[in-house]
């Protein structure tokens, strides 16, 4: 993009506005960050890959063809592609290329050589061949896009796509070359968390090549109407002081909330976020409230774990020795809060199975119920066992439960290695007409109810609890199925969430007290925490 580039588009492009106008493309504040970050990116002799999380009706779509536009027509050999979730906006954007072109002054327009209702040819030098195309494609046919080679790249309502998009995109990305003369510019509005909430964020995390950008609605001037005196919402008054504002913002939210959205709040979070956890709601009925696990992870956002890593061991002879903490940024094991001597423990874990990989345990300190470590990570059955053992070792010898749903395994292994405090579960046996007691913990249609029951009650009222953010993120795509079943969204996974809903379960296998030495006495007391605890 040629440092003319906004000049070209402000005096050449001419747009259809929303009441059907043709008029002078202008663009507005968050158009100009996008094209900042354009214009950065050129200039750094970098590929310009973006990602865009917006609220509806920002113009990057109209921002994004026009720059495309512009190099296509004013450069040779330059191939442009436009893919959107469905034929009709298809249709659209090729309709808003064509209109670019048309109302171009005569002296500006390369020859059309072919137009129809998916593609224009230019021929920007009459005679040489050196050909400039547009292609407009709909996501979902088969190897859509595989067959050419594109500089600019624009995915439309990416989260909307039908089909495998992951695979779509892919094959998509392999025809663009990773030079600087090329564009990528993927945008859409949210869909809950699928692949491109993955993708999204990849990008903020810095795990990918692509600029992430988000803007919310309040950042577009003409979301605003006349302040008609109505009072303030306790809601109300804590966006307008956390995002400075006006009351005519807030007036033309409480309009669209009623006109846009039928009133409902949270579709108005998804179709218009402020922020980028409220554009990723659900799709489906969330089981925990939702606006309660946003607003803990704003709080703690910006918090690092104590520390991230793994333990080594010594294991000979069926035994574990010399337990040792690995600090490693990729570790798998995050701690949030140290041991405290005395304190009670709890570890829970979920096993992988049913479709997940992960193996997950969750460490709560049972005298207050807060989460102090959490561990998720792809293992070996064997090695999972170990690590629960060393880190229930390394938290006083906190209680284990692992589900046995799956595998009996991880349990049968700690069993073997002399762990000393694992969770016992009792069954009926009606035929000696008694019980007994088994190691571990299954999930089943009885138990399955009671434990998700307690992690609801401790996400409604000690949400202050978790530290955790990607067990925070599992709660916002736990839903209710449309059978009523609670479970991960589809595509999703509930390993941390069901780890810690059994951890909050048997933790009345552990004592609820601290057991503070008296040096001087030679003594133990105990002291009991205030906070009590859901109990099964």
């Amino acid at each position: 993009m040629s440092i003319n580039t906004k000049q070209y588009i402000e005096q050449y492009i001419k747009i259809r506005d929303k009441a059907g106008n043709i008029i002078d493309f202008v663009m507005n504040e968050p158009q100009l960050k996008l094209y900042n970050i354009i214009k950065k990116l050129k200039n750094e002799n970098k590929p310009v890959r973006i990602i865009i999380l917006k609220a509806r009706q920002m113009g990057f779509s109209t921002e994004t063809e026009s720059i495309f536009f512009k190099e296509t027509t004013t450069k040779f050999n330059i191939n442009t592609g436009i893919i959107t979730h469905q034929d009709e906006a298809t249709n659209n954007l090729f309709n808003m290329s064509k209109r670019m072109y048309d109302y171009l002054p005569s002296e500006m327009k390369p020859a059309l050589k072919n137009s129809n209702a998916k593609e224009l040819i230019f021929d920007n030098e009459q005679g040489t061949g050196l050909k400039s195309k547009i292609k407009c494609m709909t996501a979902g046919g088969k190897g859509v896009g595989r067959s050419d080679t594109f500089n600019n790249l624009h995915i439309s309502e990416f989260a909307f796509w039908p089909g495998d998009k992951k695979v779509t995109l892919t094959g998509l990305l392999q025809a663009v070359p990773n030079l600087s003369n090329t564009m990528v510019i993927i945008e859409s509005t949210a869909n809950g968390y699928e692949y491109f909430k993955e993708l999204w964020d990849k990008a903020v995390k810095g795990e990918n090549d692509f600029t992430s950008l988000f803007v919310g609605w309040n950042e577009l001037d003409e979301y605003k109407m006349p302040y008609t005196g109505f009072d303030l919402t306790e809601k109300e008054k804590e966006l307008k002081d956390k995002y400075n504002l006006s009351l005519e913002q807030l007036s033309w939210r409480r309009w669209c909330i009623k006109n846009n959205c039928g009133g409902d709040i949270e579709l108005f979070k998804q179709e218009y976020p402020i922020n980028p956890f409220e554009a990723f709601i659900s799709t489906g009925s969330c089981f925990f409230n939702k606006e309660i696990i946003i607003n803990r992870i704003n709080e703690i956002e910006n918090k690092l774990p104590l520390k991230v890593g793994y333990f080594s061991y010594t294991f000979k002879n069926n035994k574990i020795s010399n337990i040792n903490w690995c600090d490693d940024e990729k570790g798998y094991i995050k701690i949030y809060k140290e041991v405290e001597k005395g304190h009670p423990y709890v570890l829970g874990g979920d096993t992988a199975g049913d479709g997940s990989d992960n193996f997950t345990g969750q460490v709560i300190d049972n005298s207050d119920g807060i989460l102090v470590a959490s561990l998720k990570k792809e293992l070996d059955e064997d090695e999972y066992a170990r690590q629960m053992y060393c880190l229930g070792m390394y938290y006083n010898e906190a209680l284990i439960g692992i589900e046995n749903n799956y595998s009996t395994y991880p349990t049968k292994k700690i069993k073997e290695y002399n762990y000393p405090n694992i969770y016992i579960r009792e069954i009926e046996d009606n035929i000696a007409d008694k019980t007994q007691d088994k190691f571990g913990f299954i999930t089943n249609k009885a138990t399955r109810p009671v434990i998700l029951g307690i992690l609801k009650e401790v996400f409604r009222d000690n949400i202050d609890w978790i530290n955790d953010i990607d067990t925070l993120k599992e709660g916002l795509v736990f839903i209710r199925n449309k059978n009523g079943r609670p479970e991960a969204q589809l595509g999703e996974h509930d390993d941390l969430i069901m780890g810690l809903a059994i951890t909050y379960y048997i933790r009345t296998q552990q004592r609820y007290t601290v057991i503070v030495e008296d040096k001087e006495e030679n003594r133990s007391e105990e002291h009991t925490s205030e906070l009590q605890s859901p109990k099964s």
